[in-house]
């Protein structure tokens, strides 16, 4: 005689077997994920014994004006041609006439 369910899985065996096979799978699809977004970042900036200052020996580098950091604002996007030209002349009044 012949015995069907001798050596095989229950019902429990099939469940067991499906939900771990869905954790596995699921495990390697977030760890496929994050491991794109992890090397897809744009690189962060880090601090380093060169971004404390110059070397010493060597010149500082120029701070760039107020004018050139509202510029670079202004061609970033971060704020529209109305505020660009509201806040030139705020920092041009404040600095008083300029020579020339």
């Amino acid at each position: 005689m012949m015995y069907w369910h001798d050596h095989g899985m229950d019902g429990w065996g099939f469940g067991l077997l499906a939900i771990s096979m869905l954790i596995f799978w699921g495990l390697i699809i977030f760890g496929v994920v994050a491991l794109a977004r992890y090397l897809g970042r744009a690189p962060q900036h880090r601090p380093t014994a060169w971004s404390a200052g110059p070397p010493p020996g060597r010149p500082s580098p120029e701070r760039p004006s107020p004018e050139q950091l509202l510029a670079e604002r202004f061609a970033r996007g971060e704020i529209d041609a109305d505020e660009y030209r509201h806040r030139l002349e705020v920092l041009r009044s404040s600095r008083g006439p300029t020579p020339g």
